[in-house]
């Protein structure tokens, strides 16, 4: 659940901005004051939006928002005041506030700002980290996380990245090794850098020394042209071994001369080439039992593993599965064209109880079809069938899409025939009330609105278009046949 923080010197106010924020489903954290606000968004930046007074005693919105733009602090800010005027609005936006309103302000506009002020956050950051991993910048900020047991992989990751050591990164498959690489190299002195990834377990065993160490023309029948091979392209930046412990005995003896020398000699060429790349590498194995086995050469292991960093598997940091569902939610339903922006509590609550074996990986691709599956705001259980039939068998998975397993029908059981069908009761016209006459115009209309409502998932712009009227004619029509309670608004 997401929280929010409320911040206002007016304990009435306060009061009935959480509880607005507690009904539309987010978590609300209140303030009194601007430097209680400001401790509070340094102690937790899991926060993501803050609705922020203007006018307060000790420290006002203006100076608060002064103060998060030069420490950085990237927290959406929704302003809200007792007085309006325009000089106040441009200078709360040029503060960076990302929505204004006065109080008293209607609920249904205080969630739609909300919500717009956290999908704006989603997206904003995922621009980063993709400019970011384009331009070789990945920082620690760019690891989605706030499990305890990433505290000691993102300090190692700080102090890798300050010198050129090797670095050995063990962990299962879909843990994000890769990205762990990514943010040593972007957050040292060879940032910006090439970073050539290579999958060992991947190259056939005939074309590992020419993807790595290139080749000359005609050193073999086949090279047409000089390839600079994996090691030079990397010159200069990092080179990312991954899966290293599935090279061949051969190819460990050659890795262990370059990382000796400095140097690489290309197939068919006369000299060595000299290079300056650094070496990270991972394993979905653990190297050492590999090295015991004799599958593995000592040697090189203890070149490789300077300075190891294990990331542990999702099931031993399951606080992460809500932020990192955040997190997909809002790249693949715009990468889908979805409006889905969350998801239910029954549904998150079953993925935290799941094991994942196949870690962040699978959770990505768990998220993605489940957003295209949704056709609600808030993706539900039934949206995982998948998850569902892993962790409670497929009878379970089938019940919840609204289905029942069930053997072919034979011939002889097919369904009655039609002269019996038509034998049976015919369903009471929707326009007849119980006592046979025809039912009330009020009736017919709140039952109407009431499906409209059902049938656009509440979506009151929606809603109105379609039965012909005004919005404010639809709420007043809500009103009146006591439609209205618990309904919210949309921004369409």
């Amino acid at each position: 659940m997401t929280r929010v923080l409320i911040v206002d010197d007016d304990p009435v106010q306060l009061r009935l901005t959480s509880e607005v924020a507690n009904r539309a489903g987010f978590a609300a954290v209140t303030a009194t004051g601007g430097r209680q606000a400001l401790d509070l968004l340094r102690a937790d930046p899991g926060i993501g939006a803050m609705v922020l007074d203007l006018v307060m005693p000790d420290l006002d919105g203006m100076a608060v928002m002064e103060t998060m733009r030069r420490e950085g602090i990237a927290t959406p800010v929704i302003v809200q005041t007792g007085h309006s005027s325009l000089e106040t609005v441009v200078s709360a936006m040029r503060q960076g506030a990302s929505d204004y309103f006065v109080k008293p302000v209607a609920p249904e506009r205080m969630i739609v700002s909300l919500r717009n002020a956290l999908k704006l956050s989603e997206l904003e950051m995922l621009v980063r980290t993709d400019r970011n991993r384009m331009n070789g910048t990945l920082g620690l900020a760019d690891i989605v996380t706030r499990a305890q047991g990433m505290d000691r992989v993102l300090s190692l990751c700080a102090k890798a990245a300050k010198s050129p050591i090797p670095v050995m990164i063990e962990g299962e498959s879909g843990v994000g090794k890769e990205l762990v690489a990514r943010v040593i190299q972007g957050s040292g002195d060879r940032a910006g850098k090439p970073f050539v990834v290579v999958n060992c377990g991947a190259i056939p065993a005939k074309q590992i020394e020419s993807t790595l160490f290139g080749h000359r023309k005609g050193a073999f029948a086949g090279a047409t042209s000089d390839q600079p091979g994996k090691f030079l392209e990397a010159n200069g930046g990092t080179i990312f071994l991954d899966e290293v412990g599935e090279l061949p005995a051969e190819m460990q003896a050659k890795l262990l001369r370059v990382i000796q020398e400095g140097e690489i000699e290309p197939i068919g060429a006369d000299r060595p080439v000299r290079i300056n790349v650094r070496i990270i590498s991972a394993t979905n194995r653990r190297l050492l039992n590999l090295t015991k086995a004799g599958q593995f050469r000592e040697d090189l292991y203890y070149r490789l593993n300077v300075f190891p960093i294990y990331v542990p598997p999702l099931r031993d940091r399951i606080e992460d599965v809500p932020v990192l569902v955040e997190h997909f939610i809002a790249r693949l339903a715009a990468e889908a064209g979805k409006r889905v922006i969350g998801i239910s509590e029954p549904a998150l609550a079953m993925l935290k109880a799941y094991n994942w074996p196949g870690n962040i990986r699978q959770l990505e691709n768990a998220v993605y079809r489940a957003v295209v599956l949704s056709d609600g705001a808030y993706l539900e259980t039934a949206d995982f069938p998948q998850i569902v039939a892993l962790g409670s068998g497929r009878e379970e998975a089938a019940k919840l899409a609204g289905a029942t397993p069930s053997a072919p029908v034979h011939i002889d059981d097919a369904s009655l025939p039609l002269r019996e069908i038509a034998g049976k009761a015919v369903a009471p016209d929707r326009f007849v009330a119980e006592g046979g006459e025809v039912a009330a115009l009020a009736d017919v209309e709140r039952e109407l609105i009431g499906f409209a409502l059902r049938h656009y998932g509440f979506r009151m712009s929606r809603v109105a278009r379609a039965l012909g009227i005004g919005r404010s004619t639809l709420y007043r029509k809500l009103r009146e046949y006591g439609l209205d309670e618990g309904l919210e608004s949309d921004a369409a």
